[in-house]
């Protein structure tokens, strides 16, 4: 098949991602990776194969080749966070997301970042964040819409 086949194939899987369908991306980006494996096709691949199949090593793994190949495409950092967060490593995809953002704007990490939302400091920073003053000191000026 030519160049202008594996695009369109991606492109499809482009289009199911974004309907929510990610099923049908996977399938598409799979045929886009075996046609001609680039960089931003093994990005998306890496996400649909960690959401749909539950392979998040492999995922992973696909996600980080992206990034070694393309260090300042922000897709990848999208989508390697991504994958992260169907894993239900939280933390790390924040960690992604932020490096992501350092490297150029990108509205959908943008978005996945206030969509998990981020966490307020501790009221009293030299306590630590799980400590029963924090807490409830924390709660209760919220509470008062101090916070």
């Amino acid at each position: 098949m030519s160049e202008t086949e594996t695009d369109k194939e991606f492109h499809r899987g482009l289009r199911a991602l974004q309907q929510g369908n990610s099923v049908a991306a996977l399938t598409f980006f799979e045929r886009a990776f075996v046609l001609g494996a680039s960089p931003v096709y093994s990005s998306y691949l890496g996400f649909c194969v960690a959401k749909e199949r539950g392979q998040f090593k492999k995922g992973m793994l696909l996600c980080r080749e992206a990034l070694e190949k393309e260090p300042d495409s922000t897709v990848h950092y999208l989508n390697l966070g991504r994958v992260h967060l169907v894993a239900g490593n939280k933390q790390e995809a924040i960690r992604v997301f932020r490096e992501g953002l350092a490297r150029g704007p990108n509205q959908e990490i943008a978005a996945q970042l206030n969509a998990i939302g981020t966490r307020k400091p501790p009221v009293i920073a030299s306590l630590s964040r799980k400590n029963l003053i924090n807490k409830y000191l924390g709660k209760m000026l919220s509470r008062l819409g101090f916070r």
